[in-house]
């Protein structure tokens, strides 16, 4: 009986919080699943540091941009991200030639997403969308730490603030009523972020170690797929990356963000493609990422998107099979790229 009315029906679902126990890795506990169900995390420590299994040159450790010591200045690493991507928009390096980004969507070029993180405010930079005159709330109030960052990003404690949308209204209550989080960690109604949805052709797709934090671990789960030489890395690995300001705004709810950036309507219509390398704290125009080159799918178009459709996708993180806790907390956003470590092969599609 419910109340008097036992025939009811309610627009809710209980499911049952996963049970996961606490396994030591190094310093950390990770939380993993206690389930006959799943086998050991087949793509956890896949991240590679060397060149291949057989190497130990630490080819993927950051490294500075340009050799300071050469004559010439002889470039270290390919192109970086994020960059600008306003339309028209085109950098320096000379990469259209020879490493054109994935034009296609990514299930058509065979990647799956293996992980789904953000930054405060927006790494890449869209004239009028998310740029140096969008608003916000204090910067005080919305800036956390970060504790372990994304990937490399890890020597910084308070999260960078990247660019922001130009939707806050101050006099408007969806962007300044705060909402009541559950499961996403330091975030903030009337701020900006920046979604990246990393992809692989190497990940274990379609298996429950699909999802993996650091992100690194999906994209690199499978061997024999990407490849140093001959070069493929802008074939096999991408990422997808959308803007949002968070409403208070249930008219703004979308269930499934952790599969990947929106499609539909104005969402995901005016994209740009282009390679780069992935980002984080770590990285600025002075020393630069050697996972690159990758190609990045950006819509250029600031959303809104509900507190509740972040908080539904956290949900769903805790739901995976590896522990993705030091992804939901946004991250702090790398500086602009410099259009001498930026690509000449942007796209509009």
């Amino acid at each position: 009986d419910c109340c008097g009315n036992p025939d009811r029906e309610l627009d809710y679902a209980l499911v049952p919080t996963p049970q996961k126990q606490g396994v030591q890795d190094g310093e950390k506990e990770e939380k993993v699943y206690v389930s006959a169900l799943f086998g050991e995390n087949i793509c956890k420590g896949a991240k590679p540091i060397h060149a291949n299994a057989t190497a130990q040159d630490g080819y993927f450790n950051n490294i500075e941009c340009v050799d300071l010591d050469s004559e010439d200045g002889i470039r270290n690493a390919l192109e970086q991200s994020g960059a600008n991507v306003t339309a028209g928009y085109q950098g320096e390096i000379e990469a259209n030639a020879t490493r054109r980004p994935i034009l296609t969507s990514y299930l058509e070029a065979g990647l799956c997403p293996v992980n789904v993180h953000w930054h405060l405010g927006a790494e890449h930079y869209s004239l009028g969308q998310y740029d140096e005159n969008g608003t916000g709330p204090n910067p005080n109030s919305t800036i956390e730490d970060d504790p372990y960052g994304e990937g490399d990003s890890r020597r910084l404690a308070a999260a960078r603030l990247g660019f922001r949308c130009n939707k806050f209204d101050e006099n408007d209550a969806k962007f300044t009523t705060e909402y009541t989080w559950q499961h996403c960690v330091g975030m903030h109604v009337g701020e900006t972020y920046e979604v990246h949805w990393p992809h692989s052709a190497a990940g274990a797709c379609g298996t429950p170690h699909q999802y993996q934090t650091p992100f690194y671990d999906g994209v690199f789960c499978r061997g024999g797929i990407i490849s140093l030489d001959p070069l493929n890395t802008f074939e096999k690995i991408g990422v997808q990356s959308q803007v949002y300001t968070i409403v208070n705004d249930e008219s703004y709810y979308y269930p499934d963000l952790i599969r990947g950036m929106i499609v539909d309507g104005d969402y995901g219509q005016d994209v740009a493609k282009y390679t780069g390398s992935t980002t984080g704290t770590s990285r600025n125009n002075t020393v630069c990422s050697r996972y690159t080159p990758i190609t990045w799918q950006v819509d250029r178009t600031c959303h809104l998107i509900s507190a509740s459709s972040f908080d539904k996708m956290c949900a769903d993180m805790k739901m995976q099979h590896d522990d993705m806790t030091d992804d939901l907390h946004p991250h702090g956003a790398r500086e602009l790229v410099a259009d001498e470590h930026a690509a000449d092969n942007f796209h509009r599609m």
